[in-house]
């Protein structure tokens, strides 16, 4: 079962996911709210949109913008719309 990991807690696990470009997508209900909070950061992948990104917070740690999600994606993408993916020195254990 693929779980995330940073600083010691897990923020993220799931029994099913979406896996696109090598990156494990986490479904929306399978991601601890109580680690992120938004960030006014945003990306544009040319196929699958603008992504936006949260800030991971665990034990007063923060890793900026070190999770991120598709709210709107293009058409091709839909299947990850608001799964949450992770980069920055976040564990993602499969």
């Amino acid at each position: 079962m693929p779980r995330a990991i940073w600083n010691g807690a897990v923020i993220a696990e799931t029994d099913k996911h979406e896996l696109v470009e090598g990156n494990i997508y986490f479904p929306p209900d399978s991601v601890k709210r109580e680690f992120f909070k938004p960030s006014d950061t945003h990306t544009v992948c040319p196929w699958k949109g603008t992504a936006s990104y949260y800030t991971i917070v665990v034990d007063g740690r923060e890793n900026q913008d070190g999770a991120w999600y598709y709210p709107d994606p293009k058409p091709a993408a839909a299947n990850i719309k608001d799964h949450v993916a992770f980069w920055r020195g976040v564990t993602v254990e499969r």
